[in-house]
């Protein structure tokens, strides 16, 4: 292509200097000079407008080079990011956690093979022996067994009795520290209903509060609890020493309109505080309460507040629905989960907690009397513990308390060790 156009810009040269000759009458040397300059310039001209060819296609080669190159960029970008996340995976975390499920579904498994065993050598054993004649056996009567170790006794403090104290102002709180294995560091307080009799002594809660009926008197005693709680809590968080407490609440405020209004607008009023009150409820009146009743303790924990379960007697529940409904620990008896665990789960005593803590819901255990309890239950990983062994139900603060007249306090007491 090139070699035709300069074979015009030949022709052309040659074509200026002819009609210089003939046409301007110049001599043969202007003529041909004319010529030689004309294709020089159009031969400079041409030239120059190839090297701005090549140059635009240059840049246009180098701009489709740095897209490309942006691209690969952002795929190695994206390589890299993909990389990371997979370095981050904790693959050994998530083993660990399937090697203790498979570890308690094959403790489940021998545990009702060991059972169907067991039922299997009772049922080869209860056959009776071949006989010449049959002889008629007498029915054994239905045995009813009744466990007295069960069963709540009466207060001693008649319900009059009771009522004539509250209305004399004679009810106060103490507070029992709720505490965390090894360190035995105060993880909570129990708020501790006491009664002052009028001979000065102390009345403990089990020899005033009612087993049946007097569902006005269990109303008084959580809202007042309740307002010594949240009372307790703002100025412990106004110091800089923020506490959790365990507030008692029974079924009978939570089944009364007004009452469960007013805890609702509590919990309302003080939402900042919530996280810090966690309301103590027997496991018996948690599982038997009324769809309004569990409407009431689904809106207090909206607010932020959790839940404890007392008095416990079977770990064979749903934990994950109890963890959505904001129950963050449950209570056992100390004494009898170590002598008859199998009495409260089907798992070994050694991973219920774990399981629990999974859900994020504590185990808790009560009633600790001597040291050998303690060990125990380290062993078999419970981190909360309470009782007369850790420490006794003390007094508050005074500057924690609410403002009326009361007994002789001394400050919050950590646990003894």
């Amino acid at each position: 292509m090139q070699a035709l156009v300069y074979t015009l810009i030949a022709l052309a040269a040659a074509g200026a200097g002819a009609t210089a000759y003939f046409g301007l009458t110049f001599t043969p040397a202007e003529a041909i000079l004319v010529a030689i300059v004309f294709g020089c310039v159009s031969v400079v001209m041409m030239e120059r407008k190839l090297r701005q060819r090549a140059e635009n296609r240059l840049e246009k080669a180098i701009e489709d080079l740095s897209r490309l190159l942006a691209t690969d960029a952002q795929a190695g970008a994206v390589l890299g990011q993909r990389i990371n996340a997979m370095a981050d995976i904790n693959a050994g975390s998530r083993l660990e956690g399937v090697e203790a499920d498979i570890s308690v579904l094959g403790t489940v498994i021998r545990q009702v093979a060991e059972a169907v065993a067991e039922m299997e050598d009772r049922v080869t054993k209860s056959r009776p022996e071949p006989r010449d004649r049959m002889i008629a056996a007498p029915t054994p009567a239905p045995v009813v067994r009744t466990d007295s170790a069960q069963r709540e006794p009466e207060p001693v403090i008649p319900l009059q009795t009771l009522r004539q104290a509250l209305a004399e102002d004679r009810l106060i709180f103490h507070v029992q520290p709720v505490v965390t294995l090894p360190q035995r560091r105060p993880q909570g307080y129990d708020l501790v209903p006491r009664l002052m009799l009028q001979d000065g002594e102390m009345a403990d809660r089990a020899d005033f509060l009612p087993r049946r009926g007097g569902e006005d008197v269990l109303r008084t005693i959580d809202g007042v609890a309740l307002v010594e709680a949240v009372t307790i809590v703002r100025r412990a968080s106004a110091n800089g020493q923020p506490v959790k407490l365990y507030v008692p609440l029974s079924r009978a405020t939570l089944a009364d309109s007004m009452s469960a209004e007013q805890l609702i607008a509590s919990m309302e009023a003080n939402r900042a505080f919530a996280a810090g009150l966690i309301f103590a409820i027997s496991q018996a009146d948690w599982q038997s309460l009324s769809t309004g009743e569990r409407a009431v303790v689904d809106a207090v924990a909206k607010k932020g507040a959790g839940f404890s379960l007392t008095n416990v007697k079977s770990l064979r529940v749903d934990v994950a629905e109890m963890a959505a409904q904001n129950v963050r620990s449950l209570r056992i008896d100390a004494a009898r989960f170590i002598e008859e665990p199998e009495v409260f789960t089907d798992f070994h005593a050694s991973d219920i907690a774990n399981y629990l803590n999974r859900f994020e819901v504590a185990l808790m255990a009560t009633g600790i009397t001597n040291e050998r309890q303690i060990v125990e239950l380290i062993e078999d990983g419970i981190a909360l513990v309470q009782g007369p062994h850790i420490a006794a139900p003390g007094p508050v603060r005074p500057d924690l308390m609410v403002e009326r007249p009361r007994a002789a306090v001394t400050p919050l007491r950590r646990a003894e060790s």
